[in-house]
């Protein structure tokens, strides 16, 4: 490890000390680990980050954010991306089954909560991302079972995590643009040049590179972010989460996998137990772009899944219900 330039680093970037020893503890203790297997932190193997994290998540818990936010600084410290790539798959929808703990006693009280989860322990930060449907099932089934399927989809519609970033200039850009169809289009634009903006730097859209084949679906698939309008609805389809692996696989079955950002079910669409999960779940992800809709429309909107790889389908897609007074 580069620790001395990596130390200017956090200082230069203004990091306090006290974080800083953190950072190079949770480090040298990464490397300590990489060298059991000849390997060193500054090249380390795919899958060498998510293997260390699960392994601490069962042993030292608390230290998990710690590691993770010292490897995310020293990945962008040596321009390694491929880590962050890998730690998003870790971090990605992390505390999703907490949040659901909380609603479940929120909504159907404490007792039912208790009952939902008893025997259970919540997959920690930094557990295996495919080790997490199958608590996604017990838990999904156990409710389904106790307050029925229609109140368990009420349960996943508020979308179990949030949705980063400020939204406000896309409602300011809705207003002054005051056209559906023209506020799409513009809003695909920014989306494909930003993407070429990574594609030159050779940076990250969230977890994933960009490069001509990414960037030919992406412009050849009108429906991809923010989506197209079909009468009353706007219908989106999400960008795989990993769109180069998607396009590559040879079977259905990784295609789905590879375009599924939610780790609580991904696993499953690998090892083609999906069936097995409650088919309603992506009414969490359909949440997820309810809350963009609802701050540009300033109203709730009504979000529903098309197809997802949940439910065999290649691609994540939503029907977005335009309010009647913006229809026209």
């Amino acid at each position: 490890m580069k620790e001395k330039e990596f130390i200017e680093y956090l200082i230069k970037n203004k990091i306090p000390q006290e974080q800083s020893d953190i950072f190079i503890s949770r480090l040298n203790e990464f490397s300590n680990f990489l060298e059991i297997g000849n390997n060193d932190i500054d090249t380390i193997p795919s899958g060498e980050i998510i293997k260390y994290a699960d392994i601490l998540a069962e042993k030292k818990s608390d230290y998990v954010l710690d590691f993770l936010r010292a490897l995310i600084n020293y990945a962008n410290f040596i321009k390694k991306y491929d880590y962050i790539v890998e730690i998003i798959d870790i971090s990605e929808s992390y505390n999703a089954m907490d949040n659901l703990y909380q609603r479940v006693a929120e909504e159907h009280g404490e007792h039912i909560r208790d009952e939902i989860f008893k025997d259970l322990k919540i997959p920690p930060l930094g557990t295996h991302p495919e080790k997490k449907p199958e608590f996604t099932k017990i838990v999904l089934e156990r409710l389904k079972n106790k307050i029925g399927e229609e109140k368990t989809i009420d349960l996943l519609k508020p979308c179990l995590h949030g949705r980063p970033g400020d939204l406000k200039k896309d409602r300011e850009d809705f207003l002054r643009i005051n056209d559906i169809d023209e506020f799409l289009r513009i809003k695909k634009q920014e989306l494909i040049e930003r993407l070429k903006k990574h594609q030159q730097e050779g940076t990250l859209e969230f977890a994933q590179y960009i490069d001509d084949e990414v960037m030919e679906f992406i412009i050849n698939t009108p429906s991809i972010n923010p989506g197209i309008r079909e009468g009353d609805r706007i219908i989106e389809t999400k960008m795989p989460y990993q769109t180069k692996k998607h396009l590559q696989a040879k079977d259905k079955r990784m295609k789905g996998f590879y375009s599924c950002y939610c780790p609580w079910v991904r696993g499953a669409i690998k090892n083609g137990t999906e069936k097995e999960l409650f088919s309603h779940f992506c009414h969490c992800s359909a949440g997820y772009t309810k809350k963009y809709w609802d701050v540009i429309f300033d109203q709730p909107v009504k979000v529903e899944p098309i197809e997802t790889p949940l439910t065999g389908g290649l691609l994540c897609m939503f029907a977005v219900q335009i309010p009647e007074e913006f229809q026209k």
